[in-house]
């Protein structure tokens, strides 16, 4: 199809509207050559339904504020283009992303996400100030490695809204936290991995995962925080028969 052919064409797109009560309303876009999901949103805001509610920043894959679901599945819709998943029927069905509560439209409340990554204690304790000299870590080492492979989450959600633990257990922290958490345990620099390791072990923590693997489908940026998670199991039950944290 050229992209005068394209252009010809609209799409059917239906947009979740209201908060957990609502409905999908249905607009019809112009369909363009390399459009993206985020594209039809703005053009309906900008169009159509001035009041719609959605969240968007960076436009280029580095912010993740974007994500909703597309189509029965959690992606960034900047980086989703409508020609890979509008099919041949052209129809899109956009809704916010599942397993946290929604605000208005295509915004959900971010609250228990963040919060469960503070109880994960996914923040990093140094042992160093300013006037210390910087330490110096291997690229090769071990621990480094397992903390490369998961250092780059931007906390987008896309795993919290695909994971179906989180859809059963409120409790569970949820792999974007525990990913966190893995990365932690396993940087040297840090003060305080043993206190990581049992604030992700405790309950609704490491333990609590299915080992399903959506997280690792659904994540725009290739990380396996199942992975991460089996390690923390295994650190777990290391720490358990006196071998320390990490």
């Amino acid at each position: 199809m050229t992209v005068a052919e394209v252009e010809d064409r609209t799409l059917k797109v239906e947009v979740w509207r209201g908060r957990e009560q609502g409905r999908h309303q249905t607009f019809r876009v112009p369909q363009r050559a390399n459009q993206t999901v985020l594209d039809v949103v703005t053009w309906i805001q900008r169009h159509a339904e001035p009041a719609l509610a959605y969240r968007f920043a960076c436009r280029v894959g580095v912010c993740g504020s974007c994500a909703m679901t597309v189509n029965g599945r959690p992606r960034w819709t900047c980086r989703t283009h409508v020609a890979k998943v509008a099919g041949d029927t052209g129809t899109l069905r956009i809704e916010p992303l599942a397993n946290l509560p929604r605000i208005k439209d295509l915004a959900v409340d971010m609250t228990a996400f963040f919060e469960k990554w503070q109880k994960a204690q996914g923040r990093f304790t140094g042992t160093r100030t300013r006037h210390d000299p910087l330490s110096t870590v291997s690229p090769e080492s071990k621990g480094r490695k397992a903390a490369d492979a998961g250092i780059e989450c931007i906390n987008c959600a896309v795993c919290y809204a695909a994971c179906d633990v989180v859809r059963w257990n409120p409790d569970y922290l949820g792999p974007a936290a525990l990913n966190r958490a893995w990365t932690l345990v396993n940087d040297e620099r840090d003060g305080d991995r043993a206190g990581v390791l049992r604030a992700a072990s405790e309950g609704g923590g490491c333990h609590a995962c299915h080992t399903h693997g959506s997280c690792v489908e659904h994540c725009p940026v290739g990380i396996n925080p199942t992975a991460g998670i089996a390690g923390l199991k295994r650190l777990t039950l290391v720490s358990l028969l006196g071998g320390g944290a990490a």
